[in-house]
């Protein structure tokens, strides 16, 4: 028996030692050294690479390089690795705004250099890839040296993931896919995609600084566990930079979301930012036909002025101008300068200055084309606006990313902060290089489309969507059962509690947190609104606590005062949580503990609640109880 096995043994030593030879193979780990990706190039010239993550395979022989669509392809037969540079980095970023003052930049950095034949098409290409304690990254790039081009590029790049585990994918203005096996999935997928690999081993798919081509779409077979590039990378030549390709990692969901890598995988900004001021808004679209105490709001001038008093009491930033303020949205003649209510909106920018409030005006796609865009911009930095909500943009996808670039490089210069809407580009890191680039709606927005979402979807979208970047929900609807005192043409309950709509508002990401409802419903619940009003930005740091995705989130947020503030939201189960105040420096705290009433529930009791405030030291947990679909606000000073 056993001069059986060696007979049959060694011939599989040496096809072993034999494919390992014919290739090249280059690999980097991590700072920790938890995670590693490495490159082969075998003689055939098929480059593939592997992703290993705490001593497991998550993404096996994956295939990179790019195709004509015909029979060309690069690397291809004869191509060979003519250099590798390493280099590691250990800084810190001080972002204007994030979701912390100081953010830890380390990575370990590997650049191989391929060459191929003097046979006639491109000849060098650069795979750069970088691996941090959350994540790897890898990017192509066509060096300067290069002196032939490919018209029509079709990237190559596959995931190839080593199990079946459950995922889910970002799926526009709806709820998200998923949770679904990785072999269940069929046809096109759009990222973020999150995935859960074990209990202690989440990750995520997506993409950072997009230059020029298709935004990520991925595509899988069904049956499959592996996952295609499919979005068309454009022309190939000398000084071209793909999309960096980025996996993130983490033993929690919430390590996730907490990750800046994508934000770091862009430029510096150039310029000076310090202009840029995130915070609250107050918002005239959800409030256009409410009628209370005798007076029915509109979006003109004396609701507006209505608004900005309200904020200027509550230490709430903006105000948002939606749709109509110039004409017609969608008509070609109504003129984003001259039309409609333009002078009543100057008016409103002078008093809102008065005040300290910030005014932001709507802009559609059919205006911000129709008239010159620079001019249109130049004009609302004249007039002293805070920023723009640009909607409904036309194009496919790669057109729409150069005219949102184009966009948000126009506000710098006019110091205007910008939100995009209506199936925007998905975010990939602009905040970084473009600071005033502070929402967009890359969700299910609140009563969006006339239909709401119910607590599951909001649970899982910020497992998923908000790893991309910032997004724009419009939480924080108090008036739940929706009668004369909201929109005219929007009355649907929203199924939620107000302590979760409450929670949720911190719990998002955002720059600009728009508040939807009329201000005599958020007076009328005071200790709410003090909640809303002491969300004082940029944060100095914000921590996932604790969460699940589609289940709960438990996020905390340090104001800029120093005090910190906590959000918990449920999915329609009733849960009970211990919040660990382990995140707190020493000391004693006043703790204020605002929770759903009694028999909530986030259909059939939405508006009862229950506040206590409590000296607690950091080491002490904080119980919680969150309804059906509903969550809990913690507002903590130190003594």
């Amino acid at each position: 028996m056993k001069r059986f096995f060696y007979l049959i043994f060694l011939p599989i030593l040496l096809d072993s030692f034999q494919s390992i030879s014919s290739q090249e193979v280059k690999s980097i780990q991590s700072p920790d050294g938890n995670l590693s990706i490495a490159f082969q190039l075998a003689q055939n010239g098929t480059l593939t690479y592997t992703v290993n993550a705490w001593h497991q395979t998550i993404i096996k022989d994956s295939p990179l390089g790019y195709s004509d669509g015909k029979t060309g392809q690069l690397p291809a037969m004869d191509w060979s690795i003519n250099n590798s540079d390493r280099h590691a980095v250990n800084s810190v970023w001080k972002p204007v705004w994030g979701k912390r003052s100081v953010v830890k930049d380390e990575y370990n950095e590997l650049s191989l250099d391929l060459a191929g034949p003097k046979s006639g098409g491109i000849r060098y290409l650069r795979i750069e890839s970088r691996v941090y304690n959350e994540g790897v990254a890898f990017r192509y790039v066509i060096p300067t040296e290069e002196k032939d081009s490919l018209p029509a590029a079709f990237e190559l790049t596959e995931f190839r993931f080593a199990g079946d585990y459950t995922a889910w994918f970002y799926n526009g203005e709806n709820a998200n896919i998923g949770p679904e096996k990785l072999s269940e999935s069929e046809g096109n997928r759009f990222p973020v995609m999150t995935v859960k690999a074990a209990n202690d081993l989440y990750f995520a798919i997506h993409e950072a600084y997009l230059k020029t081509g298709d935004p990520l779409l991925l595509q899988s077979k069904k049956g499959s566990t592996a996952f295609a590039v499919v979005s068309k990378s454009g022309k190939l030549a000398a000084g071209y930079y793909s999309a960096w390709r980025v996996i993130l990692f983490g033993k929690t969901p919430g390590t996730l979301v907490d990750s800046h890598m994508i934000e770091l995988l862009n430029p510096e900004p150039k310029g000076d930012f310090s202009w840029v001021k995130p915070g609250v808004a107050v918002w005239d679209w959800r409030i256009d036909g409410a009628f209370i105490d005798g007076f029915t709001y509109s979006m003109s001038y004396p609701s507006w002025v209505r608004m900005v008093d309200f904020a200027a009491e509550n230490n709430i930033r903006y105000l948002v101008l939606d749709a109509n303020w110039y004409g017609p949205e969608h008509q070609a003649e109504s003129d984003p300068v001259k039309g409609d209510k333009a002078s009543d909106v100057r008016k409103l920018i002078q008093y809102g200055k008065e005040k300290g409030i910030g005014i932001w005006l709507y802009l559609n796609d059919v205006g911000g084309r129709k008239f010159p865009i620079e001019q249109t911009l130049k004009q609302y930095g004249d007039w002293g606006a805070a920023g723009i909500k640009y909607g409904f943009m036309s194009g496919t996808p790669a057109e729409k990313n150069v005219w949102t670039r184009k966009i948000t490089a126009l506000c710098a210069q006019n110091h205007l902060l910008c939100d995009f809407h209506d199936g925007p580009v998905h975010p990939y890191g602009q905040m970084r290089t473009f600071p005033n680039a502070v929402t967009r709606e890359f969700c299910h927005a609140q009563l969006d489309a006339h239909r709401v979402f119910v607590p599951s979807t909001f649970v899982t979208s910020v497992f998923v969507n908000m790893v991309a970047g910032p997004i724009d929900m419009n939480n924080g609807m108090f008036d739940l059962r929706q009668g004369k005192t909201t929109r005219v043409d929007e009355n649907q309950p929203v199924p939620s509690t107000l302590v979760s709509e409450t929670a949720r508002t911190l719990i998002v990401f955002s720059g600009a947190t728009i508040i939807p409802d009329i201000p005599e419903y958020y007076r009328k619940y005071p200790d709410l609104l003090k909640f809303i009003a002491s969300q004082k930005m940029p944060w100095m740091e914000s921590k996932t606590l604790a969460g699940e995705i589609g289940e709960y989130i438990v996020m905390a947020r340090q104001a800029n005062d120093g005090n910190w503030l906590v959000g918990a939201a449920t999915n329609e189960s009733p849960r009970e949580l211990d919040i660990p105040l382990g995140f707190l420096n020493k000391g004693k705290y006043k703790v204020t503990i605002i929770q759903d009433g009694e028999n909530a529930h986030y259909l059939t009791n939405r508006e009862v609640l229950k506040t206590e405030t409590k000296i607690l030291k950091s080491s002490d947990k904080v119980h919680v109880k969150l309804a059906a679909g509903g969550g809990s606000c913690l507002l903590i000073s130190k003594i």
